[in-house]
């Protein structure tokens, strides 16, 4: 069976289809049979991330390992479960389709609160949800209080995990394992950065994730997305030296995937 990662949160922006891009190439690079999915069926930012990357290769005549992108298929609503919508067909079919044939399915769930995201999770062998280093995205977490010390209570995003582990738990199936990356990390030790790692420190304990180094705010994620490209397709596109903003970039995605301990999965890039 494949191991499902579903990247997603609740609130745009916060770089979940440039992980899942990242991640799911990534995989493929280390010979793994990726697909992916884009639940964000109006943006479809990690649809058109592939389309970009197909696009470009086609056009620059070149091959790079890459994951597949399975489009959710038409349902037939004559066939449906009395408690699901169309969409919720569409992915559990497609998911069915895919489970032989795959190692790893990326799901990216679009930033906001849909019930087919509400579904995804509850597949979720691994949950990244990337977060960027604040207090406003902290708030999709956990309520906190005016000085940023005191933890008041779970938030909606939290609530609606807690949710989905307790449909696998009904199901018989083993705990999603959550882990939080903090992106766009500033490199100043600043009181807020402080604030916000002992705020998470203590909020993984109470409610069951691992925190992991994501990625910081770079220029080259937002040159990559045109031609579809990602940081480890760099010198195989003619980029002869890398800067140094993009060997720590590669560094980042290198030690992301050592912090997911997917099974199987050995970094050698």
């Amino acid at each position: 069976m494949a191991h499902i990662i579903v990247v997603g949160n609740e609130k745009g922006g916060a770089g979940k289809s440039t992980v899942s891009m990242h991640l799911a190439t990534a995989l493929a690079r280390l010979g793994h049979r990726v697909e992916t999915l884009d639940l964000d069926l109006r943006q479809r930012s990690l649809g058109r991330y592939l389309d970009n990357r197909t696009a470009f290769l086609q056009k620059s005549d070149l091959t790079l390992p890459s994951p597949g992108h399975t489009q959710l298929p038409d349902a037939d609503k004559d066939g449906l479960n009395v408690n699901e919508t169309a969409n919720e067909e569409k992915l559990s079919e497609a998911v069915a389709g895919l489970d032989a044939s795959c190692d790893f399915i990326v799901i990216d769930c679009p930033g906001s609160h849909t019930r087919l995201a509400q579904v995804a999770h509850s597949l979720a062998d691994t949950l990244v949800t990337p977060l960027n280093d604040s207090f406003i995205d902290f708030d999709l977490l956990a309520r906190i209080d005016a000085d940023g010390d005191k933890i008041l209570g779970p938030s909606v995003y939290s609530e609606m995990v807690w949710s989905a582990r307790q449909v696998r738990a009904q199901a018989g199936l083993p705990p999603i394992d959550w882990v939080v990356l903090r992106n766009r990390l500033g490199a100043q030790q600043m009181v807020n950065k402080m604030k916000i790692e002992r705020a998470l420190e203590r909020l993984s304990k109470r409610i069951g994730f691992r925190v992991a180094p994501g990625f910081s705010e770079r220029v080259v994620f937002r040159e990559l997305f045109p031609r579809g490209l990602t940081l480890l397709d760099l010198k195989d596109v003619g980029v002869k030296q890398l800067n140094i903003s993009n060997v720590a970039a590669r560094q980042e995605l290198r030690e992301l995937i050592k912090a997911l301990k997917l099974p199987g999965v050995e970094v050698t890039f």
